[in-house]
């Protein structure tokens, strides 16, 4: 990979329009929820509501954290040390950083300690 900037932006971008997304979602399924009864055991549509706003919630916890990882890779290309594993400095196989550009460790790493 010549330059990773643009496929980094690229899944930046992608990443802040699916967060506006799940966002959006989020506050539809909460205002959604104050117009049920407030007991989630005794209602029937309390359990659905419960776990859309439980895995809406999941979803843009995931986002958030990609986002992070995203961006902590565009810093990375800008010290130059992209494609540097974090943990042990050794270099990123150029395939794993193709499938994962935001990947700030090599596969051995990226296994744990138990996998080594």
């Amino acid at each position: 990979m010549d330059d990773p900037r643009p496929a980094l932006l690229a899944d930046r971008d992608r990443t802040l329009r699916r967060l506006a997304g799940l966002q959006e979602d989020y506050a539809e399924v909460v205002d959604a929820s104050r117009d049920t009864n407030a007991d989630d055991e005794h209602d029937p549509e309390g359990h659905t509501i419960a776990f859309e706003r439980s895995q809406t919630g999941s979803l843009v916890q995931q986002a958030v954290r990609h986002l992070a990882a995203t961006e902590a890779a565009l810093t990375r290309v800008e010290a130059g040390t992209y494609g540097t594993c974090t943990t042990c400095g050794e270099q990123i196989d150029p395939a794993r950083l193709e499938a994962r550009p935001a990947a700030p460790t090599c596969l051995r790493c990226a296994a744990g300690p138990t996998r080594r």
